[in-house]
């Protein structure tokens, strides 16, 4: 099939496009992901390839003769983390990522000390970036902005990949792949995650983690999806049209007492309140009755799992951390195992960690 090319369309064009239509534009021509930027553009058979490649590289990754290999990997290439948007958890997994494969990483975790303080518009910003590096991972409160510097890059004479970090209330790509690796290694002795019943919870309708990850779930047979939030943070139609458009069995309601014991894994996230558009918004919602307390831990199977994407607040009680069940701290570790995976393969070096593994751990 002839590779779609994003210097072979138009930015008006290109925007208008489903984002299904979108995927193959950001792929290389071997398949493998160019640019990481939504959790469309991913099929099935990419999440195998990249879960296995993050378990090969953890077990590759407990000697010293094997980070050393990891390291030398990708020594010639510079990485920007580009964060205009505050973050812990994403820029530390990334960085920490980059480290594994060598890669020599820069930061700009504040436009104040950029030259944006002297006007310089943000696509100028980056196409600076991009003169300098060979990837940028960008996290920024603009919406669709991370897939604009995409299109922007790839018509400049020194087109470079872009991971989308997070971008704006829309998408979330990586920590998707990360709560599907989370979910893979969690149901791999109770097979696996098709047929199994997934719950979110909190809110839903600002939360960009919620839209990737549900749509990345359709590509796993029988999964049945609950969207368990007050009326004023319940999922978007759009989320549900996709779900739709895939047949998928899903499930909006409030009561999150009585969806508890259906679930085999509880998917918790915080009030975005970050988003408001007026003062004080989130806080006439009462979500009291949607955070997981310890008591829960009874109402639930004894192999249901529980996630969060993190930061928490009072949503998931602190005494629930030391139950077996309790994932998300693990959750966070396995991001920065699916995001080496993810930069080796996009710069094509995840054969070699397959040799490597093949040879010295098989």
């Amino acid at each position: 099939m002839r590779r779609q090319r994003l210097d072979q369309i138009l930015w008006d064009d290109f925007q208008k496009l489903p984002l299904l239509k979108k995927g193959p534009f950001f792929q290389q021509g071997d398949g493998r992901p160019y640019h990481v930027l939504i959790a469309q553009q991913f099929e099935r058979d990419r999440l195998e390839q990249l879960c296995q490649l993050a378990t090969r590289i953890r077990r590759i990754a407990k000697s010293k003769q094997g980070m050393e290999f990891l390291a030398s990997l990708l020594c010639h290439k510079r990485a920007m983390l580009d964060f205009s948007q505050p973050s812990s958890r994403t820029f530390l997994s990334f960085y920490a990522a980059c480290q594994i494969l060598g890669l020599k990483a820069a930061e700009v975790r504040d436009p104040a000390t950029s030259s944006e303080m002297k006007g310089e518009s943000r696509e100028d910003s980056v196409r600076t970036f991009s003169s300098y590096f060979d990837m940028i991972v960008m996290r920024t409160p603009l919406q669709g902005f991370a897939e604009k510097m995409a299109w922007l890059l790839s018509n400049t004479e020194r087109p470079i990949p872009i991971i989308n970090a997070g971008s704006g209330k829309d998408q979330h790509p990586t920590q998707a792949l990360l709560d599907i690796y989370t979910l893979q290694r969690s149901f791999e002795k109770t097979g696996g995650i098709e047929g199994k019943t997934v719950m979110f919870v909190g809110d839903l309708a600002r939360g960009r983690t919620v839209r990737s990850l549900s749509y990345l779930l359709t590509k796993y047979a029988n999964v049945t999806q609950y969207f368990v939030a007050p009326a004023e943070l319940q999922v978007h139609q759009d989320v549900l049209d996709q779900l739709d458009a895939a047949r998928v069995t899903y499930h909006v309601c409030q009561d999150f007492e009585a969806v508890l014991p259906e679930a085999d894994a509880i998917y918790m996230t915080r009030i975005q309140d970050e988003w408001d558009t007026e003062e004080g918004q989130s806080k006439r919602v009462d979500i009291s009755q949607y955070y997981f307390k310890a008591e829960h831990l009874n109402r639930i199977k004894f192999n249901t799992i529980i996630m969060h994407p993190l930061p928490r607040r009072q949503e998931i009680a602190v005494a629930v951390d030391h139950d077996p069940r309790a994932m998300y701290w693990r959750q966070m570790r396995n991001g920065m195992w699916i995001r080496t995976a993810l930069i080796a393969t996009m710069f094509g070096r995840d054969d070699e960690i397959g040799a490597y593994y093949q040879l010295n751990l098989k």
